[in-house]
């Protein structure tokens, strides 16, 4: 963590956005987090502080807000980083997942050489909601013969009860609602 700077509460970065994107919902906006410099390196270095220790070979983000951090992290842990993509959006031979949502079904796809068998893959996300998305990387990551070592969140919405979905992983969330 840079010395300059007092450990600040993340949680003042994130903005409550009520009624997004439907009626009864609130929406963890954290845009202000990001745009804040000192925000901004202290959830990169606290999330790689998490990752220390773990001999991370890459760090597993989904788009879109998952690359932002995600690749931060894994330059800070001298990793690589590798990305999970809605259908259709990566240029070669892939493997998917397919997680629940609330209205339906979604599926993410990673190339099929992205994680090596053994690799020590630390999961990132930007939220921690039902659990379906940060589940499906995690499937990935075992197929392809991976290791996951953690699962890293900035904001955790306990309500929602996604950390039972991910119970046979070390997860690690910032900020919890």
């Amino acid at each position: 963590m840079n010395p300059t700077h007092a450990p600040i509460d993340l949680a003042t970065k994130i903005r409550a956005i009520p009624d997004f994107p439907k009626k009864g919902i609130i929406f963890r906006d954290i845009m202000p987090l990001l745009q804040d410099p000192v925000a901004l390196r202290q959830t990169i270095d606290r999330i790689a502080e998490y990752g220390v220790g773990k001999h991370v070979d890459v760090v597993f983000g989904a788009e879109a807000r998952g690359f932002i951090l995600g690749a931060a992290v894994a330059y800070a842990l001298g990793a690589g980083f590798v990305c999970a993509r809605k259908p259709g959006k990566l240029p070669w031979r892939t493997i998917s997942a397919e997680y629940d949502l609330e209205y339906g079904t979604d599926s993410l796809e990673v190339h099929e050489d992205a994680i090596s068998p053994g690799m020590n893959v630390l999961v990132h996300d930007d939220l921690l909601a039902t659990g379906g998305t940060a589940k499906a990387k995690c499937e990935l990551v075992e197929r392809l013969g991976g290791r996951v070592v953690g699962v890293a969140f900035i904001i955790e919405l306990v309500e929602l009860g996604g950390r039972k979905k991910l119970d046979r992983y070390d997860v690690m969330s910032l900020i919890t609602y």
